[in-house]
């Protein structure tokens, strides 16, 4: 008898238990869902309907593979093609409307005054999005970190790209430029013109400016981290894009094992780069104040960072101090190829005020049509096209009240392209910005393509200096046009970049020699 009471308070202890896990599964995959779904209908939010398990990850790809098929016409209206769900969803539901990444509400904002509200937001509400855990094999530096981390990471990091460390920087940036400009005087040397993709010969020019700025190193030192860097970010991009299942990480598929091993590889080569500069650094020998000296230093002086961190730091700016000036500029010579109007204006700008002499400073910040013309690029063709944030608990937004465990899709590109905000903004105008960056867009500001708020990207000026220098040296030795077999297909690979290259055509000016 005693034996048959236990026997029964176990059983009824196993299915209560059951009975509990079970009501928990189905509150997380359908009760809780479709109360967010109700709650943000009855804010006159219209959307798709939840679906269990899926969400629109089905529809997501199909719209994307659809859109890569095939190129888009030799215009600025790349919204289509570059993020096709999206646009579908806003045409179909409104700027602010609802969508599902799996059980994931996702809120899509199309607006300029909420998405500033979104990311100047202070209350913590916000993070980033829980994602697949293989995305963090890319980096886990500042732009994964939240909190008093990233507050303590970001001081770090910001003082790397102070005004005079950015000045110091120019010597290095004339170098790697000059380099390139070299390359393609031997290129034309023959006929006075010759063919380049422009998308490779910018990452060489930006690798060796990250190498050096960064590292004290050389483009040839980086050049393996950055083709590692490049395939791991493809993979990267494709679990991004993927639903989790709890534990996948860890079996040995094919695309999992060579995820791990791209990231010891780099993580081998970036320990081997420190190991060099600590060695450098105690014998005196290091002179300049690069990134990876300042983090050193850090680490010497406080406890915040780990050798692992810094290796972390340095990924994240391997990549992304590379690929997003590199894709500028390939966008830049592409759109410059097609307003051939405002690539002569631009070099006029140029060679009247450097003539044939070598480039500074002061001279960069006077190129007031350069600068015009990279800020509509970067509308047109922005580096991140779209941004996302997660809410961990209720709050509101304007006058939206959200509820807990939904992210936010903020399309920027659909903002920089709204008539809302931009006249004719599917026009190539640079002029626009003749006021600056806040006067460009009507009443808000509706330009983010380095984010907004506190998080805003620390070498945003890094970069467009950089590029500055680099378009200018271009302008002052070659002209250059669109080659026949060029393929406008703007595409998303975690930055926006063409899908089958950038081939250009370039000529020598006639008075062109290098200084």
């Amino acid at each position: 008898m005693e034996n048959d009471s236990i026997f029964k308070t176990m059983a009824s202890c196993f299915a209560l238990l059951l009975l509990y896990v079970m009501i928990r599964f189905v509150n997380i995959i359908w009760w809780r869902p479709r109360n967010t779904e109700k709650i943000l209908s009855k804010q006159g939010i219209r959307g798709s309907s939840y679906k269990l398990f899926t969400g629109d990850t089905s529809d997501m790809k199909d719209s994307v593979q659809k859109a890569l098929s095939k190129a888009t016409s030799l215009n600025h209206q790349i919204i289509p093609r570059v993020i096709p769900f999206l646009h579908k969803m806003v045409q179909q539901h409104g700027n602010i409307s609802l969508c599902w990444f799996g059980r994931r509400p996702r809120l899509i904002i199309a607006d300029a005054e909420l998405t500033r509200l979104v990311l100047t937001n202070k209350n913590g509400h916000f993070v980033k999005p829980p994602r697949n855990p293989l995305i963090k094999l890319l980096s886990l530096g500042l732009s994964s970190l939240e909190g008093e981390t990233w507050t303590k990471r970001r001081r770090v990091v910001t003082s790397a790209f102070h005004l005079e460390k950015l000045k110091a920087m120019v010597p290095a940036f004339s170098s790697s430029c000059y380099n390139m400009i070299e390359r393609w005087e031997k290129s034309v040397e023959t006929e006075g013109w010759c063919e380049l993709d422009v998308c490779s010969e910018f990452n060489i020019l930006t690798g060796d400016v990250i190498a050096r700025t960064a590292f004290g190193s050389s483009y040839q030192e980086g050049k393996k981290i950055f083709e590692l860097q490049k395939e791991q970010a493809i993979l990267v991009n494709e679990a991004l894009n993927s639903l989790y299942i709890p534990g996948f990480r860890f079996l040995p598929t094919t695309k999992n094992k060579r995820r791990y091993n791209l990231d010891i590889q780099i993580k081998t080569i970036l320990r081997d780069i420190i190991q060099k500069k600590e060695r450098a650094m105690k014998e005196g020998e290091v002179k300049e104040h690069d990134l990876l000296s300042i983090l050193l230093q850090c680490r010497e002086q406080s406890n915040s960072l780990t050798t692992d961190d810094v290796i972390e730091e340095c990924k994240l700016f391997y990549f992304a101090g590379q690929v997003t000036t590199a894709n500028l500029l390939a966008w830049t010579m592409i759109v410059l190829s097609m307003h051939l109007d405002w690539q002569e204006k631009a070099r006029t700008e140029v060679l009247e005020i450097f003539d044939k002499t070598t480039l500074d400073y002061e001279g960069i910040n006077h190129l007031k049509i350069v600068s015009m013309i990279l800020y509509e690029v970067l509308r047109l063709y922005p580096p991140i096209t779209v941004l996302s944030k997660y809410n961990w608990c209720e709050t509101r937004v304007g006058n939206l009240s959200i509820p807990a465990g939904v992210e936010f899709c903020l399309p920027l590109l659909l903002v920089h392209n709204d008539s809302n905000y931009w006249d004719k903004p599917e026009e190539f105008n640079p002029e626009r910005f003749n006021e600056g960056v806040s006067k460009a867009s009507k009443d808000h500001i509706a330009f983010y393509p380095f984010g907004w708020g506190p998080k805003t990207c620390p070498g945003q000026n890094f970069a467009f200096l950089e590029a500055k220098m680099a378009l200018a040296l271009i302008l002052q030795h070659f002209s250059f046009q669109l080659s026949p077999t060029y393929s406008h297909a703007p595409t998303t690979c975690i930055t926006l970049k063409p899908q089958h290259g950038a081939p250009i055509i370039i000529r020598r000016i006639k008075s062109s020699k290098l200084s």
